[in-house]
């Protein structure tokens, strides 16, 4: 009679490691996913910030001479500012906006990126933003200025 309860628990208990696996499974899958896609997120934003910066000191190089030698005031061209910093995203493959100002230029960099983990679970991508302003600076500055 004890064998015949020892062996009907024993089939009782039938199952129950496949299945907390597979809830390990899905767990690490989760967080390889985090890592992975995450890690991959972090990098199209760092890359997108740099973009955004290089571009909007492309732009704001452009000074509008007319006016710099008329009046000796150093102010961006905005239609040369605006074509030099699209001019450099087309060249770096990125897609962007620019807003310009009398000394500044500010460029948006938004970028698309695919996961490859989190696809898995619905997650298909991550859109990434990111901002840089440049400002035109003519003369010698200070500390103060």
């Amino acid at each position: 009679m004890t064998e015949d309860r020892r062996e009907s628990q024993r089939e009782g208990d039938r199952g129950s490691l496949t299945l907390m696996l597979a809830v390990l499974f899905i767990a690490l899958l989760a967080l390889a996913g985090l890592v992975i896609d995450g890690g991959a997120k972090l990098d199209a934003a760092s890359n997108a910030a740099a973009v955004a910066q290089e571009a909007a000191r492309a732009g704001a190089g452009q000074v509008d001479r007319p006016t710099a030698y008329s009046g000796g005031s150093f102010v961006v061209d905005q239609a040369q500012a605006r074509s030099a910093a699209l001019a450099y995203l087309a060249t770096a493959g990125y897609q962007g906006t620019v807003a310009t100002a009398r000394r500044t230029i500010q460029v948006t960099v938004t970028v698309v990126v695919p996961t490859r983990v989190l696809s898995l679970i619905g997650i298909s991508s991550f859109r990434v933003s990111e901002s840089a302003t440049a400002t035109l600076v003519a003369g010698v500055t200070g500390p103060g200025t």
